[in-house]
């Protein structure tokens, strides 16, 4: 987080490159900041953007000892996506559903959305009415779009836990199958999140407890169980991807966002963005762990069906799912 005063502060990694006089991608291959004793981020575990105290850098880079920064929350603390979810309880995702409700407080510091943690906190204590419909009028205009669609339906079911899509497609003037997709993710994200905060609880227990009728939630709960996959996985990738990004192969760090292209499997896709990266990409799915990819744009394929090994497609360390990222990296410095 950006602690209460100390936004002027931030600093980026092509900031501190061009302090210390390097084109961001040396600063990146080199990793100075990856040394013992620099100061670490103060964006959150996993951001895809790395976030520095700029007085911490340029006490470490002074060879003086780096000052602690304030270790008292206060309402003006500046909290990145992943800060915003925690400070709620709920997914990243179930956040980007929520914070249309307090947009005009958004701001963006080192090329990151923030939003200060008292309108967070403030948040629970907003009127959970639906939102005024802001696509298009049945029979004009355009209607929502895909990157909005979840942050205008989650009012409306907020409002009504039994919302059906026909409703939906009514308030936004989307296509019904849309809206159905749209209440899907949305349902299933929020019992995974209950399931989260009470491991005793069914996915059909969570839903439930949150008012979702059973016959409107049979995949959501499927999902859900696939989304708590997901996340009990995003260690252990955001570990390959940190040991694929000291070999150079990828810029970021960050684990990559976990896909769910059946209501009940999960995969996630890690481009190798590096100029000496040894293929384009890489997949990884639950059920058959990794391989790779040919295509930069499109790495998982149409369905992400599992494609079998051949015509540049290589199965890596077959035997285990979730092999160790050395393991790995071995295995694609292998030629076959």
């Amino acid at each position: 987080m950006i602690r209460a005063g100390r936004e002027h502060l931030v600093r980026t990694l092509a900031d501190l490159a061009e302090q210390q006089g390097m084109q961001p991608k040396s600063y990146l291959n080199a990793a100075p900041y990856a040394a013992a004793g620099f100061p670490v981020p103060i964006s959150s575990k996993g951001a895809r953007t790395r976030l520095y105290d700029a007085e911490q850098v340029d006490a470490y880079l002074q060879g003086k000892p780096v000052p602690p920064l304030p270790d008292e929350d206060d309402d003006q603390d500046l909290l990145d996506r992943r800060e915003c979810a925690a400070e709620l309880g709920v997914s990243p995702r179930t956040w980007d559903t929520y914070k249309l409700r307090v947009a005009e407080h958004l701001v963006e510091v080192g090329g990151v959305e923030h939003c200060p943690r008292g309108i967070v906190r403030r948040y629970r204590a907003l009127p959970r009415t639906p939102a005024a419909p802001s696509g298009r009028p049945r029979g004009a205009g355009d209607p929502v779009p895909q990157d909005q669609l979840l942050e205008h339906t989650a009012p409306l079911l907020d409002a009504d836990p039994t919302i059906s899509a026909a409703r939906v497609t009514d308030a936004l003037g989307v296509h019904r199958d849309t809206a159905q997709t749209a209440l899907l993710r949305l349902r299933a994200d929020r019992i995974a999140d209950l399931m989260g905060v009470d491991a005793s609880l069914t996915a059909q227990q969570a839903a439930r407890a949150l008012g979702y009728p059973a016959a409107q939630v049979r995949r959501a709960t499927a999902h859900a169980e696939a989304v708590l996959r997901g996340r009990r996985a995003a260690s252990y990738l955001a570990r390959v991807t940190e040991a694929l990004h000291r070999e150079g192969w990828t810029a970021t760090d960050a684990a990559p966002e976990l896909q769910h292209p059946a209501d009940d499997v999960c995969v996630a896709a890690v481009v190798l963005d590096g100029p000496h990266a040894p293929v384009p990409a890489l997949v990884w799915d639950e059920r058959h762990g990794w391989r790779t990819a040919l295509s930069r744009r499109h790495p998982l394929g149409r369905g992400a069906a599992w494609p079998p090994a051949g015509d540049g497609i290589r199965h890596l360390v077959p035997d285990t799912t979730t092999p160790d990222p050395t393991d790995l990296v071995a295995a694609l410095t292998t030629d076959h």
